[in-house]
């Protein structure tokens, strides 16, 4: 809301006051007409915080500034008010034996109605000034966390890209018959992380295509079937969720298990939807001796947590469960939107 929208509202606010208290008085054009100046003065000290005081003094927080303007501003103008055009006159002798209680001078109730109006016209601003703040604060927020949300997107990426070049790289050299496929295979994925994962939300059958598309091309590294299972139990396929969510766990998990050397090694990966949850596991091997792998990328499990604690902070669990003969990861995330 703009300064000349708040001083309006604020001015009809107290124009609406003075029209109440008339409607209750035996003569309210004289009750307005004498109290005229006390509204002048009303419209005076309002237009002189929302335009000027408030944004010099009172949002800058140099508090005693703007306390002793205020203070001095309502003095004189309570004293213009109640005294330049009412003469003083000195009550007779005769008056003054048989004077009732006097009611407030004229001087209090215009320091009354000045102070009021002021203090309540001071709260106003301040609700308002505090209010935009925390627009714009969310604001800010907000576009931290998209900026953020396309860093780590960017991180995915080359990651990915990079992996995969090195799959079709060994399946060169082992079957240049399967080269074509993989190409296939690789096509289908790059066309999900240019274009659908550009999107805050996919469909989880076009991400589960993604992850089959990846256990696909990996596969086809070896003329033996790797020991790799897969259980997809969905029961909505248009539920939607943020891309690239599972696939750091299935690369760490590929990278991790020794999954090439087929004895001994397995990769179990399980995707359960209910009706407010998915349920993300995979689980695989630890090999006995160290595998030495290259130190290239290892960004992927790190960013997928701080995705989670952006795009899901109260509607996620992650558990991480590490030892000696397997890892097993299960994600679970609830309250999934759908198409």
């Amino acid at each position: 809301m703009s300064k000349s929208k708040r001083f309006f509202f604020q001015i009809l606010l107290w124009l609406t006051v003075w029209v109440i208290l008339s409607l209750g008085q035996v003569s309210n054009h004289r009750l307005f007409s004498e109290n005229l100046l006390m509204f002048g003065f009303q419209v005076f000290l309002i237009a002189g915080l929302i335009f000027y005081l408030a944004e010099k003094f009172l949002f800058k927080k140099k508090y005693v500034l703007f306390l002793i303007i205020s203070i001095l501003a309502i003095s004189i103008c309570t004293f213009i008010a109640s005294n330049l055009f009412t003469p003083a006159r000195m009550p007779r002798i005769d008056e003054l034996r048989h004077m009732p209680r006097r009611p407030p001078s004229k001087f209090l109730i215009t320091l009354l109605f000045l102070t009021i109006s002021y203090v309540i016209a001071t709260f106003i601003e301040t609700f308002l000034f505090a209010q935009k703040k925390e627009e714009e604060t969310i604001l800010i927020k907000n576009e931290n966390l998209q900026t953020e949300l396309k860093l780590l997107k960017s991180q995915i990426n080359p990651h990915f890209l990079f992996n995969s070049l090195n799959n079709i790289y060994a399946l060169s050299v082992i079957d240049s018959d399967k080269t074509q496929q993989s190409i296939s295979y690789l096509s289908n994925m790059l066309r999900y992380v240019l274009y659908e994962c550009e999107r805050p939300l996919v469909s989880l059958d076009k991400e589960i295509t993604y992850i089959e598309n990846y256990i696909k091309l990996f596969s086809l590294k070896s003329s033996k079937p790797y020991p790799i299972q897969t259980n997809f139990s969905v029961s909505d396929n248009n539920l939607m969720i943020a891309p690239m969510l599972f696939i750091p766990f299935i690369e760490n998990a590929f990278k991790h298990s020794n999954i090439e050397k087929h004895n001994g090694s397995f990769i179990h990966i399980a995707i359960n939807v209910t009706a407010q949850h998915i349920v993300f596991e995979i689980e695989n091997s630890i090999p006995k001796e160290k595998i030495q792998k290259d130190n290239v990328g290892g960004i992927g499990l790190e960013n997928v947590k701080k995705r989670l604690s952006i795009l899901y902070p109260e509607t996620h669990r992650l558990e991480i469960n590490d030892s000696k003969e397997k890892f097993k990861v299960m994600l679970n995330i609830k309250f999934i939107d759908h198409a």
